[in-house]
């Protein structure tokens, strides 16, 4: 059965991202592109699965519709990358324990965490800080995704103008978020653009 050509889009636009995510994890770009690969042609037959049941929508293993397919796609990648790794360390081929420690995490550190609550915190007090046309045009825009245009009806403004109220509530939460960075000069800094 010929693929989606939906889900062979997201494939073909993220292939290469794919296979630089499974590198580190096989060690050998070869055997990622094998495991990118192998990901595409199970995704690709659950998706035929879901059409031939008539939930063409796509849907996980456990019937679930997948909100996320290219979240889903990467993980696909990192179980296949994993499986490979289990089955050379048992077959003998070289895979030490300390491979094993430098894969990437699905989830964060609790240092990692306490460190965007607090960033979430400062932002939440940086938006309160805002005047309300500036508030509630951030929130349309960034929060709720709303378009331009929306926030310009809401507002009663111009769309000019209800971008300019975006960028002023998104350049006084990094100007309080920079603030509060140089404030704690234990917290490691991310490097601006023109550092790297």
């Amino acid at each position: 059965m010929k693929p989606d050509p939906w889900v062979l889009e997201i494939y073909l636009t993220h292939r290469s991202a794919l296979v630089d995510y499974a590198v580190p994890i096989v060690g050998c770009r070869a055997r990622a592109e094998d495991v990118v690969q192998d990901a595409f042609l199970r995704y690709s037959a659950q998706q035929a699965v879901g059409m031939a049941d008539g939930t063409s929508d796509g849907t996980s293993d456990s019937g679930q519709a997948i909100a996320h397919p290219v979240s889903y796609l990467y993980r696909i990648v990192r179980n296949l990358a994993l499986d490979g790794l289990r089955r050379s360390a048992v077959s003998g081929e070289a895979a030490d324990e300390a491979a094993l420690a430098r894969l990437p995490t699905a989830t964060a550190t609790p240092e990692q965490t306490t460190l965007d609550r607090d960033r979430l915190r400062l932002l939440a007090e940086a938006l309160t800080e805002l005047p309300e046309r500036t508030r509630i045009a951030f929130d349309m825009h960034r929060i709720e995704g709303r378009s331009l245009q929306d926030v310009a009806d809401r507002l009663g403004v111009s769309v000019v103008r209800a971008h300019q109220l975006v960028k002023d509530a998104l350049r006084h939460a990094s100007l309080r978020l920079d603030d509060e960075d140089r404030d704690a000069p234990s917290l490691p800094r991310k490097p601006a653009r023109g550092d790297r």
